[in-house]
This record gives structure tokens, sequence and C-alpha cells, in this order.
């Protein structure tokens, strides 16, 4: 009998999900090929693969984008927060002020530093970090704040640069996750004394490693900072200080570079699935069940996570269902980092912050990426009908929502 015919008798088996990716860089990865490989093929006829001018016309651009005097390439996201508290002549007994709510690389760019990490705790609607606690942890020692612009979502600047005025204090944005974010007309970046920005290759701006970049609007802090990513060196192998190896390759450049023309629209894809999200929750019955994302008035949200939050302790329900529907999820983060077990010389017990706590144990984040689309976002959200045990009665929905704009400043 031939393999392709089944028998009369034979129950074909049950199509499997659809699957929805939590993010899916190889779809959109073939969209910009030709342009990549374009570029990169320019890099090594070059032979040019460290800094240069490919990495130098990056910078450029990065600082057109954010509205920054310049911008600084360096190996990781990581190594800009390190660079810029080193910039900054922050080090031992100094005490950097932050959330505990936030990627691990943010407290422990501090520890690298030699300073102490001071936790402030979030504000339960942005998972930014609150501004009323930033005032009562201050001492003698703190010399800076470390606002994170979490999923995407600027922070609460204004407050926090007039804490920071008052008593000299350097401001260090932890923009990893929100480059194109804007806050009253003004870009993540730029809100502070230098930015600094991840390109991981899931971030919203990505590269096929690491990469990471600082901006400000200060030549003095930006010189040093390109002498600093090159240990030390002012040119010639003459080392005015200890530095660190942290330059950007040209070849992470060249892949930005094309990413970065893309990046308006990718952006606004994002913007255009959060909408849809919204829609598709209020007419499904799920807002009884999750608190969606909510975007500050003047916010210019761009999504590099779109994290609910759920009720009742049935997030774990959730999860399950989610998964075992194949849509793709995740947890970000599942421990706030006070309770971290390498912090634990900080002496932070359970219960001093406790909406970063509850933030970790409530939150998850959907699939997001500009490529969705309103197709697989149905497939989404009828997963999470399901795992709630919630009746939906299909239709056929047509979606066409460009950005609604009420996110932006």
């Amino acid at each position: 009998m031939s393999e392709s015919i089944l028998p009369l008798t034979a129950v074909a088996p049950a199509p499997t999900p659809t699957p929805v990716p939590m993010i899916d860089l190889v779809e959109q990865h073939e969209t910009i090929a030709a342009e990549v490989r374009e570029a990169v093929e320019q890099v090594f006829a070059t032979q040019r693969f460290v800094l240069g001018d490919e990495v130098f016309e990056f910078e450029r651009e990065v600082a057109a984008y954010c509205d920054s005097r310049d911008a600084i390439g360096c190996a990781s996201g990581s190594d800009a927060l390190l660079l810029s508290l080193m910039t900054l002549d922050i080090g031992p007994g100094d005490e950097v002020i932050t959330s505990p709510y936030t990627f691990f690389a943010t407290a422990s760019s501090i520890t690298r530093a030699g300073a102490t990490p001071v936790f402030v705790d979030i504000d339960p609607v942005t998972f930014n970090l609150d501004p009323a606690g930033v005032e009562a942890a201050l001492t003698l020692r703190t010399r800076a704040i470390m606002p994170v612009h979490l999923f995407g979502q600027c922070a609460d600047m204004e407050p926090l640069w007039r804490i920071a005025v008052r008593h000299n204090l350097a401001i260090v944005e932890d923009a990893a996750q929100a480059i194109g974010s804007t806050s009253d007309g003004r870009t993540a970046g730029v809100l502070g004394t230098l930015g600094c920005f991840s390109f991981f290759p899931t971030k919203n701006l990505g590269g096929a490693g690491d990469g990471g970049m600082i901006t400000s609007d200060d030549r003095d802090l930006t010189t040093r900072l390109r002498r600093l990513r090159v240990h030390g060196d002012a040119g010639r192998y003459q080392h005015l200080e200890v530095g660190i190896n942290s330059r950007l390759d040209a070849l992470q450049a060249a892949v930005l570079r094309v990413k970065l023309r893309h990046l308006p629209t990718w952006t606004l894809q994002r913007q255009g699935n959060a909408d849809r999200y919204e829609q598709l929750v209020a007419d499904s019955g799920l807002s009884e069940f999750i608190d969606l994302p909510t975007a500050t008035p003047g916010c210019n949200h761009v999504y590099n996570q779109y994290v609910v939050r759920v009720r009742d302790g049935r997030r774990d329900e959730l999860i399950e269902g989610l998964r075992a529907r194949d849509v793709g999820c995740a947890i970000y983060y599942p421990q706030p980092l006070h309770l971290q077990s390498c912090f634990s010389s900080l002496r932070y017990q359970l219960g001093d912050f406790p909406e970063a706590e509850r933030a970790s144990a409530e939150t998850v984040a959907l699939p997001i990426y500009p490529e969705l689309g309103a197709e697989r976002q149905e497939l989404v959200v009828q997963a999470m009908c399901d795992s709630f045990g919630i009746s939906v009665s299909r239709h056929e929905r047509t979606f066409s929502l460009p950005h609604s704009g009420k996110r932006a400043a």
C-alpha cells in the first residue's frame, strides 16, 4: 500500500495548533536579508572589523535618531551601563538608586563599578521606578539615579530630574528596552546625563549578537567614554587611565544601520499590535482576568515587551494554557533583584518592595513582535480565553488599525 494513501478505516490525526512564537527573528530577517547581506559583504571587503567608519556612521545615525549630541558604541548594553558609571567616577563607597524589577545587568553594572545598588520600589501601573521612593532612599553616599525605561516606556523623569538637580546627582538612563520611546516630546537617551542602549537580538533594534550604545549631550563625558572603551588609550598607546575593552564590531554596526532604517515602521507595527490587543481583549471578556499595559499620557510606548498582569493568582494557569496551545509567552522577571542570592549582602528581605514582588508574581509577556499580525493575535487571545474557560464565539474580524496616536506625546 502506498504510504501516501490512508486505509478507509484510518483516522487522520487532529491538526496541531498553529504556533505563535514569543518572537520570530527569522521572519523579520527574511524581509531585509538582501540589505543585510550587502552591508556585511562591504565590511568583509574592507576587512575593517573593529570600530572604523561603519561604527562612526552608525553612532552618528543613532545620535540623530535620539536627538543627542553624541553617541558612543560599545560591546553590549551591560558595558554601556558600566562605562557610564566609570565615566562619572562612581565607585567604591558610592550608592546608585535603581529598580529591583529589571534585568540583572542594571544592578550588576553598579556592583561591577564597585558601588552599591540601592533599590526603590516600582509604580504598579508602569512598572517603572517610583519617584516618590527615591527621595527617601537618598544618603550622603548617593551619587546617581539609574531609572529603567522598562518594557519600552520611559520612566517618570521630571520628578527624578528635580531630585537630581537638588542633590547634585547624575542620571544614567537604562534605556536598553526603549529606543525610540519619548516622554513629553523628548527621546529616551537624552532624558538623563547619559543614556544606555542594548542591541541584543531580541530588542526592538537588535543586532546579530551583542552590542550597545551610550548617548549624551555632554562632550566632555563622551570624549572620556571613547577613551575608556579602548583601555583608556588616548592614542599612540598613551593610556591616561585604566579602561576596558568594549568596542563595537563593524559587522554589528553594518547590520544595525540597515535595521535602524526600518525601526520607525517596526515601532508602528508594535504599537498597532498593542491597539489590536486592547480591542480583542475588550471584545472577549478577558478584562475580568487580566490588566493590560497602560501607556502614560505624554509618553510614546514602543513595546519591547507586552506585559499583562494576571489577577487572582491565576498566572500559572494562563501560562500552562498558552503553552499547551503552542502560544509563546515569557515572565519578565520571575524574581526581583533584591531577593537574588548574589545581593544577599545588601540585607533586603521579602516584603521590602511589595510592588516589585507582586509584579514578579503576577505578570506575563505576550507576543508583540512587528510581524505578529491580526490572525496570530486572534490565536493568542483565543488561547487565553480557553485557558480561563471563557466561551467566545469566533467570528470574522477585520483589523487594519494604524497606530491611534494615543500613546504618543
